[in-house]
């Protein structure tokens, strides 16, 4: 039986690209209370099926894959540029493929026009008519408005006319970092990026020990999720859980009520911490409480070993931290890392600040612990003494040493230093991650 959170979300996905929502047409058209339509409509927005826009509305997008991620659509160009429509809004879920800054004379500009560009451009009317009839969008800067025409060029070819107050470079500015941003973004892996919805193998609280050892055998998984006549979880059932049980005997008095869950949108980072955390093999995904699949531990090994094939497009803070510190040679059982002190690793004072001080200490230990076990590491616990200021242009040294280490859990000191002082000290506890 299909819910209608269910049934509004499937009609969302049937509605042409562009198409404009609102919660009161989909409580008319669907027959539901507008209090549905509204949750619904914010799942679709989480999900990437509609975009929300101020001073345009809702708006029916393509959702964005992750080979597309760092592409913006012209909706979201309008959201960080704070600009006003003024034609072409059923182009509005198209892609945006270059930025074109129309700084040259006009005859010069046609070589750079080709379709899902975005040509930003000040009051040049006869440049706003060239790129709309070469089937690049336009974004007028400085506060300006367009013409009739140019708005009636804009509704006639689906591209879209925006204005906004910055100046260019503002404007190309905020466009770039959101750029950039996007291709962070694209590097993150998601449960969504791993496990395929497909048909899984589930029971329902009336079945029987028997059926879950019959199904055991069958599939090979010994945890099975319990679901009910609507594909809610409402358990999981291990061996552990039935291992005195009657084989006669109903699941829902063995099953383990409120299970950990993941959702297609957790990271895989959070998700392989908590399956470490709780000492779990399998992790149900669920959407608004109804299962859409299994995270195994294999499943997150795999994601954990693709990532770290990968090549990386943009750089995170914690990389323009430590990518000027590299490892130089150092006692047996102790790493050193050797880097400076840059003006942006520092406080307004010109000391080196607390983030980058403790990205720097994590990223020694890190290291570290990778010389004695291939895996991966979260901090779980990190006393920090400060004995002296560390100031700007300096040359440090973070001299890393394990402690102990077990199965699960080691513990490293790390030393910040120079050649006469030693700045901090440091001691941390952190949790394996198998790779």
């Amino acid at each position: 039986m299909v819910t209608k959170h269910q049934q509004i979300l499937d009609y969302i996905r049937s509605l042409p690209l562009g198409t404009q929502i609102s919660v009161r047409k989909i409580a008319r058209v669907l027959h539901v209370s507008e209090g549905t339509a509204y949750r619904a409509i914010k799942d679709a927005e989480r999900e990437g099926f509609v975009s929300t826009l101020d001073r345009i509305g809702t708006v029916r997008v393509e959702r964005k894959e992750k080979a597309q991620i760092e592409r913006l659509t012209f909706a979201e160009v309008v959201r960080i540029v704070e600009g006003t429509v003024l034609g072409g809004r059923e182009g509005l879920h198209k892609s945006l493929g270059r930025l074109v800054i129309g700084a040259m004379k006009t005859e010069s500009i046609s070589r750079y026009l080709n379709p899902g560009s975005l040509m930003i451009v000040g009051n040049r009317e006869q440049v706003q008519r060239m790129s709309l009839k070469s089937g690049a969008a336009v974004l007028i800067t400085g506060g300006f408005t367009a013409s009739p025409m140019v708005e009636r060029l804009a509704n006639e070819y689906q591209l879209p006319l925006i204005s906004c107050s910055y100046d260019t470079f503002t404007t190309a500015a905020l466009i770039n970092r959101a750029l950039y941003d996007q291709m962070i973004k694209k590097d993150i892996l998601y449960v969504e990026d791993v496990v395929q919805e497909q048909s899984l193998a589930t029971l329902t609280p009336t079945h029987s020990v028997r059926d879950y050892y019959h199904l055991v055998e069958a599939t090979g998984h010994s945890r099975v999720p319990v679901v009910d006549r609507n594909g809610r979880l409402v358990g999981i059932i291990s061996p552990r859980d039935v291992a005195e049980a009657d084989s006669s005997a109903s699941i829902a008095r063995f099953m383990t009520r409120h299970p950990v869950t993941v959702t297609p949108k957790t990271t895989i980072a959070s998700a392989s911490h908590r399956m470490a955390f709780e000492g779990i093999e399998m992790m149900p995904v669920v959407r608004d409480r109804h299962l859409v699949g299994v995270l195994t531990r294999q499943d997150v090994i795999r994601a954990l070993q693709i990532m770290s094939r990968q090549p990386q497009v943009a750089e995170t803070v914690e990389d323009v931290v430590v990518r000027d510190f590299a490892a130089v040679q150092a006692s047996e059982g102790q790493v050193l890392l050797r880097g400076q002190v840059t003006p942006q690793m520092t406080t307004s004072g010109g000391t080196l600040a607390s983030g980058p001080l403790t990205t720097i200490i994590q990223e020694a230990a890190r290291v570290c612990l990778r010389r004695v076990r291939h895996a991966d590491m979260v901090v779980e616990n990190m006393t920090l003494y400060m004995l002296r200021p560390i100031p700007v242009d300096s040359t440090i040294d973070a001299r890393a040493q394990i402690l102990d280490y077990g199965r699960r859990y080691a513990k490293v000191e790390v030393v910040i230093e120079d050649e006469a002082d030693a700045f901090a000290k440091a001691l941390l506890t952190a949790q394996w991650i198998e790779r």
